[in-house]
């Protein structure tokens, strides 16, 4: 058989010289800093600094932490009349390699969540303490009472002992559990309980989104994939009903979701079910990593450090009453106004052409609410009264040009996939026998080629950049083998690894 394989080899004709392979993912746009309200942007820059890490990680991890402080204390209304209305609620994924500091820039932009969280707590504990205390007293004010009133019952003063046994406060008894703004690693019958207790809603953080991710994909999970679903709209009702908890009726499933992912791990997820989830996470960044790395070892920036943390304690504080005890509502300006419809009647008229992937469009359709919570945000974080302005509206949009980019390369998993399984397997060719077939790449279980279909896809993109040339061999069961030799010039030279 090898001499039959030389032969074919040898006597064939001369092959084109390779051409370059596409790049593996499509561009994305360079962030500006500009896109964040100085009080954050500052300590953004400063921490992507420090770390070598792309300043898109910093800022999202912070974007999604403003938005889950805020929660449903504001909603946002895009149309003058409409009662179309937004909460400004996001989920935000941090796509990246392993070493792309995604955990880093997530547990550094979090610190104001973790320090609001414990105060919290303490203030909790000296909640209950208190509470022991008042107890006690109310339970000796109470035997008094009782001692009172029972002379006057023993004289037919049956009024004048309610009177004493009506001076006896009633003890409103405290949460047994602290307020939370932060959950990790839940289910989602507890995630419920969890949101009736903090009716603002939470922010949903986990260092790597990729095992919840694919616990969403499984059939038996259904269930939990249909509840976080509805989490996204952060206005929803959900009922359950579960043997042992009973029924809970969630008013407001408000959740905002951030983590980090390695697109190996995302590209399936992206290929699986759709129905809406990947699609939810609109602040999903998959930057260009640093090229150049330096020794950077000096303090965080005192005065932007606490810039940063004075924007979420401002946000925390926030109170606003209305008549009917439901959250107010914002409206745009005129100005943002006029912005604002300009974008939405591009996007749908892009939306309606019909030349955009299914998946694209159903991102791109869903980006209104991104759009109009990241106004709302920036608004608040700036102090504006009353309506979003025009700065803030802009922002906005420029985050939306941004992010469109990003959304670009997140689908380019499902549609790019051969083109980076391509260039796996020439940056690995010298792992391989010279000839190879599919199987023998296959065998590798190398990331994004596990099967036998996304190994054939890679293969054909180096056939048609002339990087390698395929052979059909007569089998001695009569059936043809399909083999592959690399161009000349790109055969491994002996001891390449």
């Amino acid at each position: 058989m090898t001499s039959i394989l030389t032969q074919l080899h040898d006597t064939a004709e001369p092959m084109e010289p390779p051409r370059a392979l596409p790049a593996g993912l499509p561009p994305v746009e360079a962030f500006s800093p500009e896109m964040l309200p100085e009080v954050i942007r500052n300590y953004v820059m400063d921490v992507a600094q420090r770390q070598q890490s792309a300043p898109e990680y910093c800022a999202v991890v912070a974007l999604v932490g403003l938005a889950g402080v805020v929660g449903r204390k504001v909603l946002m209304r895009p149309k003058r009349y409409d009662d179309w209305t937004v909460t400004p609620n996001l989920w935000g994924a941090l796509i990246g390699g392993p070493s792309s500091m995604k955990s880093p820039s997530l547990k550094a932009m979090s610190f104001p969540l973790d320090v609001i969280e414990k105060e919290l707590r303490q203030e909790h504990e000296a909640t209950l303490a208190q509470h022991a205390e008042d107890a006690e007293i109310v339970e000796m004010e109470r035997q008094a009472a009782k001692k009172r009133a029972k002379q006057k019952a023993e004289k037919g003063d049956r009024d004048g002992a309610r009177s004493e046994l009506a001076k006896v406060a009633n003890l409103e008894e405290p949460s047994e559990s602290p307020p939370r703004l932060t959950v990790n690693d839940t289910s989602v019958e507890k995630l419920g309980e969890l949101l009736n207790e903090n009716s603002n809603g939470l922010i949903h953080k986990r260092d790597e989104l990729s095992g919840w991710m694919s616990k969403m994909q499984q059939d038996e999970h259904a269930s939990d994939r249909a509840f976080y679903l509805e989490c996204f709209n952060g206005d929803g009702r959900y009922v359950y009903d579960r043997i042992g908890r009973g029924t809970i009726a969630i008013e407001n499933c408000t959740l905002s979701i951030i983590g980090g992912i390695q697109p190996a791990k995302i590209a399936p997820i992206v290929r699986g079910v759709d129905d809406g989830l990947i699609q939810r996470f609109q602040l999903a960044v998959w930057p260009d990593q640093p090229k150049q790395w330096q020794w950077v070892d000096r303090a965080p920036s005192a005065q932007a450090k606490d810039q940063y943390r004075q924007a979420f304690y401002a946000l925390h504080g926030m109170a606003f009453e209305t008549e009917d005890g439901e959250p107010p509502t914002w409206r745009f300006s005129d100005q943002a106004q006029a912005e604002f419809i300009t974008w939405m009647e591009e996007l749908h008229a892009e939306a309606r052409s019909g030349d955009l992937p299914p998946a694209l469009e159903s991102h791109l359709l869903k980006m209104p609410k991104t759009v109009c919570a990241l106004a709302l945000l920036f608004a608040l974080v700036d102090g504006e009264q009353g309506e979003v302005g025009h700065a803030s509206t802009c922002r906005a949009l420029a985050w939306a040009e941004f992010l469109r980019s990003h959304t670009e390369r997140l689908y380019s998993a499902v549609t790019g996939s051969q083109v980076a399984g391509a260039h796996l397997i020439h940056q690995r060719r010298a792992k391989l026998p010279q000839p190879f077939t599919v199987r023998d790449v296959r065998r590798k279980q190398w990331a994004g080629l596990a099967n036998i279909e996304e190994v054939r896809e890679a293969i054909e993109v180096l056939e048609d950049y002339h990087h390698v040339r395929r052979f059909e061999v007569p089998a001695e069961t009569g059936r043809s083998k399909t083999i592959f030799y690399w161009h000349p010039s790109l055969e491994p030279k002996e001891g390449e690894s």
